[in-house]
């Protein structure tokens, strides 16, 4: 696992244009503030329009999948949904620590089983209705613990062996208590998330489909009208234009206000421009026409040359909360009666010593020199460098640090074993071959898949590669 340091761009008074250098060398993340008139369907009427209205361009990459926050497990999504939806605690963006949002306080029973959250007085959606612990209830209650609704949200509430949920009541007017069978550290960060409005999606809840699902399998989906899409986040939508661009607006009833009183945030539009690929976004921020954009170690000489004359700022914010890997299915179930994986690979993919092979034949040095121009650091953890509750190797953690001999040493006592002609076969004979996937556009991605940075000795990982275009790297 890489994790890069950020960098951000920034137009003087006009633009501000975040760079970032990803983590794990594979994901750019944009940042940015600006006022910018734009308008209408084409990007350059956008930018002439003479509208003054402030608002911040900037671009994802490939369109959402849904708008239905439960169900989202594409970037294209959740880039959108971060803006409409906020969440009970919000995280220091600094210090990492938890702080209030839709909740103004909270509070945990001596034995570490309970949580009790405080909303805060007068809040509403962002279509003006009143928003309760009645809406807490509902969502946990009917939704994220409905086994007729699945989604990966639910299994972070699964606690202990036997993967209880936690119950959820209301407890006063503005109190949500949440109940663990047992002490679950995650459990305040977790219930401390986000949440939907009860009077907006109660009915598809419990209305069935012809499918025999519920109707809020298909809800919010992007063919929606985006004006009945509710939210409790400082932007609703205001428009959708498929493979164009998706255009936020602020929520006028958000409930945060700086210190003089006045609404927030100040900014009154964010334009999601749909790109597809890298080089598209990095041209069209060379052309005027995004406020933020990521630059990739390789473009980033190149930005930087132009930094003066085309008024804009280069920021290096340090290492962000984000990194690119490498995931192996392991999934051993089956559809219709036919395994999700093939039986060999998946005896490969399940075996330990045969992941941690792959671990220490990943070269990241080179990653690192090659890819990120020496801009990235190596990730050790699935937490990052700046959470509090990282966990550094000085104080013990485990590493795999690039080392041909000890994945070599591994894959041997696990069975494998090479044939004369250096190819590596597992214990019954197959030759070990794979494929990674990732999203196509992603330059940084697929020159990190195609890199000859993997090897067992003198052989090449038994890899392919290819970039077919879906959201999610794994």
């Amino acid at each position: 696992m890489l994790e890069n340091k950020r960098i951000a761009l920034g137009f003087g008074k006009l633009r501000a244009i975040a760079l970032d250098r990803w983590a794990t060398g594979l994901t750019l993340v944009l940042i940015a503030l600006l006022l910018l008139p734009l308008s209408a369907c084409s990007l350059d009427t956008f930018r002439v329009k003479t509208a003054k209205v402030p608002r911040i361009i900037i671009s994802s990459l490939g369109d959402p999948k849904t708008f239905n926050t439960i169900l989202s497990e594409d970037g294209g999504s959740t880039a959108i949904l971060g803006y409409v939806y906020t969440s009970l605690l919000e995280t220091n963006g600094v210090t990492g620590e938890l702080e209030p949002g839709l909740a103004e306080s909270w509070e945990i029973s001596p034995d570490q089983k309970r949580i009790t959250y405080t909303l805060r007085e007068g809040l509403k959606w962002s279509d003006g209705e009143p928003m309760t612990v009645d809406d807490v209830v509902f969502t946990y209650n009917e939704i994220i613990f409905n086994p007729k609704i699945p989604s990966s949200t639910s299994d972070l509430f699964r606690i202990g062996e036997q993967g209880k949920f936690p119950t959820v009541r209301q407890v006063g007017d503005r109190q949500v208590e949440f109940a663990a069978p047992e002490p679950f550290a995650p459990l305040l960060r977790f219930a401390g998330g986000s949440f939907l409005p009860k009077h907006a999606l109660q009915a598809a809840v419990k209305t069935l489909g012809e499918d025999g699902k519920p109707r809020f399998l298909s809800t919010w989906g992007t063919d929606a009208d985006v004006s009945t899409i509710v939210g409790s986040g400082p932007y609703r939508i205001k428009r959708y234009q498929p493979a164009e661009r998706v255009i936020l607006e602020r929520n006028p009833y958000f409930w945060r206000k700086d210190t003089q009183g006045q609404p927030q945030p100040y900014v009154e539009q964010i334009v999601i421009q749909s790109i597809e690929s890298d080089d598209a976004s990095l041209a069209q921020f060379r052309s005027g026409g995004l406020d933020v954009e990521g630059v990739s170690p390789e473009d980033f000489a190149l930005i930087k040359q132009e930094e003066r004359r085309g008024n804009f700022k280069i920021y290096e914010g340090g290492p962000v909360f984000s990194s690119s890997f490498v995931v192996f299915n392991l999934n051993q179930g089956s559809r219709k009666g036919k395994p999700l994986v093939d039986p060999v690979k998946s005896r490969w993919f399940n075996s330990l010593a045969f992941r941690q092979a792959i671990a220490h034949a990943l070269d990241r040095p080179t990653l690192i020199n090659n890819l990120y121009q020496g801009l990235g650091v190596p990730q050790n953890s699935p937490i990052y460098i700046q959470s509090p509750y990282y966990f550094p190797p000085e104080q013990g953690l485990p590493t795999y640090e690039y080392d041909v001999a000890k994945a070599k040493e591994l894959l041997q006592g696990a069975g494998f074993q090479y044939n004369p002609r250096g190819e590596l076969l597992d214990a019954a004979g197959n030759r070990v071959r794979f494929t990674l996937n990732t999203n196509s556009g992603n330059k940084t991605r697929e020159a990190a898949g195609g890199t000859d940075s993997a090897r067992f000795g003198s052989h090449r990982y038994p890899g392919r590669f290819s970039a077919p275009g879906f959201q999610c790297f794994n």
